[in-house]
């Protein structure tokens, strides 16, 4: 006869584990191997063994001698741990098991639900992701009949209260099980849970409540949103069941790029050419931005890759909120491929000064290796 496993182990459980986990791994592992469900072979054995480990741990008293004596407990067999294996309080989360697999616990049916929730994807314009703007999607959705305004009937004389539940959509059942016969309840198969029996169907919806229908829905689009965001529409999706409340619609944007334009959360960043002149001594110039041409002072010595900040010249936080980020001007300083004779001599000159005065670049460069 093979030894006992411990009954931690049993549920795949740590000495010290707390009730709602005890509770837990053993509904997990009854529905597994329920033998009504698990033909497998072994799975009838396994499923008493965690009955009975359930019965102990599940009990703070035989649980408490349990972990004191393990299965040498001296009270064993005068109503102590493992005295019987479906007792007590296993047996009792035994039943919790048999209402699971047979539809008792659920909610009633014939209560209002929310209807489905929809999602949809809408490309804009770089412009339009800036600045915001109102669109308009159109969608084909389950919505509610208009004739009989959901109820599936063609007038309220039609609807009658289910006779077999009384309407409570759920009915109690005998069920017959390894370990003898036990109540459940479950959906009431007259009225499939509903609660109510339709005599007379709306010859619109046949007595769905409900019709496909495609539909326009405007959507607000807030300034500043980035791409791969999404919006919801409340009570843009699919209608509700029984009264309850539309679901809603969510729409995933995809905002398209700009040649020039790039942008960085709320920031906008823009590359400029400078040339070597303008980098040197220095200029003001007019920059373009979202919302139009402003001057920037380019300062004096400016170097390549030089970030100059536009403040408040980015976009709105699409939460909300009236500030905006900034632009960023990168410069680039453009060094030309090629020369006009009197630009060459110019140059020329700059490169003689540079070496008299050993100011250049190139030879303080050198002077580190002196």
């Amino acid at each position: 006869m093979a030894a006992k496993r411990d009954y931690y182990e049993v549920l795949g459980l740590q000495k010290g584990a707390s009730d709602d986990e005890i509770k837990k791994a053993y509904r997990t592992l009854a529905k597994k191997y329920h033998p009504d469900l698990n033909k497998e072979p072994g799975a009838e054995e396994k499923f008493k063994e965690i009955n009975e480990a359930y019965e102990t741990l599940s009990d703070p008293q035989k649980r408490a001698r349990y972990d004191q004596y393990g299965f040498d407990d001296p009270t064993a067999g005068f109503g102590g741990a493992g005295a019987s294996g479906f007792g007590g309080a296993g047996f009792g989360g035994f039943e919790d098991i048999i209402n699971s697999f047979f539809g008792g616990g659920g909610r009633t049916s014939n209560g209002p639900h929310q209807g489905a929730d929809v999602e949809k994807q809408m490309n804009i314009t770089f412009e339009e992701a800036v600045f915001g703007c109102k669109k308009r999607i159109r969608i084909t959705v389950d919505d509610e009949c208009m004739s009989c305004g959901g109820s599936g009937a063609e007038s309220k004389n039609d609807v009658k209260t289910c006779p077999k539940c009384g309407g409570r959509g759920r009915v109690i059942m005998r069920q017959q099980t390894i370990f003898g016969y036990t109540n459940v309840e479950a959906q009431c198969p007259d009225c499939n849970g509903k609660g109510k029996i339709i005599t007379k169907k709306c010859p619109d919806c046949n007595g769905k409540g409900r019709v496909r229908r495609t539909k326009e829905v405007d959507v607000n689009i807030p300034a500043g949103i980035l791409s791969g965001m999404t919006i919801r529409v409340a009570g843009a999706g699919e209608a509700g069941f029984n009264g309850g409340p539309n679901g809603d619609l969510y729409i995933k944007i995809f905002a398209a790029e700009h040649p020039q334009f790039k942008r960085d959360g709320q920031d906008i960043y823009l590359e400029i050419p400078l040339s070597f002149s303008q980098a040197a001594l220095g200029d003001t110039i007019e920059v373009p931005t979202v919302d139009g041409n402003v001057s920037l002072k380019i300062p004096q010595g400016t170097q390549p890759g030089t970030k100059l900040r536009l403040r408040g010249r980015g976009t709105k936080n699409p939460k909300g909120g009236s500030s905006r980020g900034d632009q960023y001007v990168i410069c680039n300083v453009v060094v030309p491929t090629s020369l006009s004779k009197e630009e060459a001599d110019i140059i020329s000159q700059l490169q003689m000064c540079e070496k008299k005065e050993k100011k250049s670049p190139w030879e303080k460069f050198k002077s580190l290796f002196k």
